[in-house]
């Protein structure tokens, strides 16, 4: 798939259908977030794969928008380790950088993905962080159902010219 397409043809499922996601696709799909650039290449993320429906139903008290979780075979919470950065702060850009490698690789194997945040709201970023018993320097980011769309989303054309400033605003 090209990646054009794959940025436009991307949307947010909420219904997955019950077929299993191989580990061997949940792997390439890491490895792409993997693939992100990040500030001085400090790769700071980590990646936990979930697929206890007991944990994705807690995800769900803490996370008042993660209802997809109830159909996802799959979630993929995506952390900052702060130990490992270079460069302060940058952990949001490069983490960001790869859950969005993560999700077009996703929609290139036929798989749906959405996005559900977690930083910087604190009561989400405690909450994941004793549910998964992540060490203090590792901050949540977001969490990601993935699987095979139960559900149908048409692209949109969201191009606006009036966001498009040439060489000064």
């Amino acid at each position: 798939m090209d990646v054009i397409q794959a940025i436009h043809g991307r949307r947010s499922i909420r219904k997955y259908s019950d077929q299993g996601v191989p580990e061997e696709v949940v792997r390439e799909v890491l490895g792409a977030a993997m693939a992100a650039p990040s500030a001085g290449n400090q790769q700071p993320w980590h990646f936990i794969t979930v697929t206890d429906r007991a944990v994705m139903a807690a995800i769900q008290k803490i996370h008042p928008h993660a209802g997809a979780l109830d159909t996802a075979p799959v979630a993929i919470v995506v952390c900052a380790d702060e130990r490992l950065e270079k460069y302060k702060g940058f952990w949001v850009q490069d983490c960001s950088a790869a859950t969005q490698n993560l999700m077009l690789a996703a929609y290139a194997r036929g798989l749906g993905t959405v996005w559900l945040g977690v930083h910087p709201l604190a009561d989400r970023v405690t909450g994941i962080r004793a549910l998964l018993g992540l060490p203090g320097s590792v901050i949540p980011l977001a969490v990601i159902p993935l699987g095979y769309p139960a559900e149908k989303r048409s692209s949109v054309d969201r191009f606006d010219d009036s966001r498009v400033h040439a060489n000064k605003w």
